[in-house]
């Protein structure tokens, strides 16, 4: 379920039309999101959070619909997914604030090696996408060496993120090994373990399939 995040890079719509502002005419959206996320084959509430990088909505409405969002999620008792993007302090303040749904992910985790390691003793899960292959990505990589297996989830983001060596290409999750092989590397660990750590948080955060 993408819960009408306010904030969904990707969105359809233009620019100057986003969801948030959107949402702010109808009154009943919070109430048909509620009722949503009650549903037993809804697994969470997202992507939502808070974008900075692209002026689609003002700051001040992003966190409006956030915190509602927040509130959705804990009263359901569902995952939280979260898209953060020049945002870490505010959506790390609010989710302080508002108090956390017992799961929260941060999908395509973007922040830094201190991020990643407030997420960890928040235990928030960290979702990594093929980025973390890129080679400029010697900070994103860092912070991925600070997260424990049991917090951290592999994704595409397609068809954005495309690992290396398909780079350029849309992405495809025939391609999350090469992500997962390079996770593998950078925290020193076995492949095999690695992929069952990654399930089983999946399993944790989403139950089963």
């Amino acid at each position: 379920m993408r819960a009408a995040a306010a904030t969904d890079a990707e969105g359809e719509g233009d620019a100057g039309s986003s969801f948030a502002e959107r949402g702010r005419d109808a009154p009943d959206a919070l109430a048909e999101l509620t009722a949503l996320a009650a549903l037993p084959h809804v697994r969470a509430v997202g992507e939502t959070g808070l974008d900075y990088y692209r002026d689609w909505s003002p700051p001040a409405l992003q966190r409006e619909w956030f915190r509602a969002h927040i509130e959705i999620a804990k009263q359901a008792g569902k995952a939280l997914v979260i898209h953060d993007r020049d945002a870490h302090a505010d959506v790390l303040g609010i989710l302080a604030e508002m108090g956390p749904p017992e799961t929260v992910v941060f999908h395509c985790f973007s922040g830094d090696e201190e991020m990643a390691k407030t997420c960890r003793d928040a235990g928030y899960l960290m979702s990594f996408a093929g980025n973390v292959t890129f080679s400029n990505a010697g900070p994103l990589r860092e912070a991925a060496r600070a997260v424990p297996l049991e917090l951290l989830l592999v994704e595409t983001d397609a068809p954005f993120m495309t690992p290396v060596p398909h780079r350029g290409k849309p992405n495809a999750p025939s391609y999350v090994p090469h992500t997962l092989r390079c996770l593998a590397e950078v925290k020193n660990a076995d492949l095999g373990q690695l992929c069952e750590a990654v399930t089983a948080a999946g399993r944790r955060a989403f139950g089963p399939p």
